[in-house]
């Protein structure tokens, strides 16, 4: 049915259900597996025949002599014992706790105050683990990581220092941050949001970002110094220089919900944050630092925002997590997993997966158009399970037609008093205290008024018109 028909369902229904109203009180003032078998057709492997010699003279007979067999074994298991050192059972039990890049063994590396303060997140833990087994972590690593954890921004800085504590080395550089040695340039900023349709003003913004000068690590040192000691300029000079950092980060996260714009000035916001808490003493550069804090705020605000109803963030890291497992399941088992299987692995009731299933579906507005030519729209093809039958929006109407024609019989007041008190124009009912208000009287005037109007009503020559619509 169109929007038009169930539209003018629905003011019929509301005109029924108010007349039914009147009318009610009319009549009581009335009254899996495979094969492993080798196949038949495998060939057999050549045999090559030695031809003895004719003339066996000259050839002595072998030496006769008893072998030691117990001694040849002894000298076979030294030499194997010489190669097979064996692997400590720690580590192998610890590679068998990884699943999907969460570790689900028992950590002894971080302590309990460690652990609670990431809320025993099993892939912080994991990341710990395996950076303490590898000796290093790559900020790559890290900032992957960080970016399905979804912790709070104080607790993301103590990240380093838990790291450094546990002695794990953090290596390398952002990957999107070109490596400058005190050539200041200015960047082609279009380049990094190659792939972004772009309107006029946000071209006006790289443009002028592109402005500004990229920082060598010296001078990234000596503002953090100057910031140190309370110095505004250096706070905003640090920040501008980064700009550009946000656009290549932001770029990574559109289509998500959010205009690439407004993921620009969220990225911003963690861009400032990192300014304040950027500790130059640690060794790595400001842009390493800060991809951190960028990407933190981004995919906050994406989960705060994108979607019409928002979803708290703890279940945003639930959907993610069910959204990695439904992948793995996937490519298993060759094809789309049930939420039985789903639960399963991930150790959860089957109703609390579907739940989750339903809340990470994003809602479709009906206006949304359909087809080809795009004039119609979904609503117009989803039934109205609470619109009337056709026949009673009929007798809505005819109600409503006779409830008219027999107001128009009493005075004017009376009129009033009765569609005040029964909402009969616009289905608000009134209080006595309220229509008295309308008219300055008292409610008891109001009450008597209504009385004597009811009572004109059951008058034959006006009761007949509406006693076929009392049940």
């Amino acid at each position: 049915m169109s929007g038009r028909h169930e539209t003018d369902g629905k003011n019929a229904a509301d005109d029924f259900d108010f007349n039914e109203k009147f009318t009610d009180a009319f009549e009581e003032e009335e009254e899996d597996g495979f094969d492993d078998e080798l196949s038949e057709d495998s060939e057999e492997p050549d045999v090559f025949e030695i031809e003895e010699p004719e003339n066996l003279d000259g050839i002595e007979e072998p030496l006769d002599f008893d072998v030691d067999v117990d001694a040849v074994e002894a000298i076979a298991e030294e030499e194997i014992d010489e190669f097979s050192e064996p692997v400590p059972a720690s580590f192998d039990n610890q590679i068998l706790h990884y699943e999907d890049g969460e570790y689900n063994g028992s950590s002894t590396l971080l302590s309990k105050e460690d652990k609670a303060l990431f809320n025993d997140n099993p892939l912080i833990i994991g990341l710990f683990e395996r950076g303490k087994m590898k000796g290093a972590l790559t900020f790559d690593e890290i900032n992957s990581v960080l970016d399905e954890s979804d912790l709070e921004s104080d607790i993301i800085d103590k990240v380093y220092e838990v790291a450094e504590r546990v002695g794990i080395n953090i290596v390398g550089d952002f990957d999107g941050v070109p490596e400058e040695t005190g050539k200041q340039y200015a960047e082609d900023l279009e380049s990094l949001a190659e792939g972004v349709g772009l309107e006029d003003h946000v071209r006006m913004y790289l443009k002028e970002i592109g402005k500004v000068p990229l920082l060598t690590a010296e001078e990234e040192v000596e503002l953090a110094i100057r910031i140190e000691n309370g110095d505004e300029a250096a706070k905003d000079r640090l920040n501008e220089a980064n700009l550009r950092l946000v656009v290549s980060i932001a770029k990574r996260y559109v289509g998500k919900g959010m205009q690439f714009l407004d993921l620009i000035q969220e990225g911003n916001l963690g861009l400032l944050k990192a300014v304040e808490k950027f500790d130059y003493r640690k060794g790595y550069k400001f842009s390493t630092y800060a991809t951190w804090w960028i990407r933190q705020a981004i995919t906050r605000a994406i989960a705060d925002q994108a979607r019409t109803i928002r979803i708290p963030v703890h279940m945003v890291e639930t959907i993610h997590k069910l959204g990695r497992v439904s992948r793995q399941l996937s490519q298993e088992l060759g094809k789309d997993p049930t939420p039985e299987q789903i639960a399963q692995e991930m150790n959860m009731p089957v109703d609390k997966v579907r739940e989750i299933m339903k809340i990470s579906q994003d809602p479709v507005s009906l206006e949304t158009p359909v087809g080809e030519e795009e004039d119609s729209h979904i609503g117009d093809f989803i039934p109205d399970e609470d619109a009337p039958a056709p026949s009673e929006s009929a007798a809505a109407i005819l109600l409503r037609e006779q409830l008219m024609e027999v107001l128009e019989t009493l005075t004017p007041r009376e009129q009033k008093v009765l569609k005040l008190r029964f909402g009969l124009d616009d289905g608000c009912q009134r209080t006595l205290e309220e229509v008295g208000r309308e008219f300055h009287v008292t409610r008891e005037r109001i009450r008597q008024i209504e009385a004597k109007a009811l009572r004109k009503l059951r008058h034959p020559s006006r009761s007949k018109k509406l006693k076929d619509y009392i049940d």
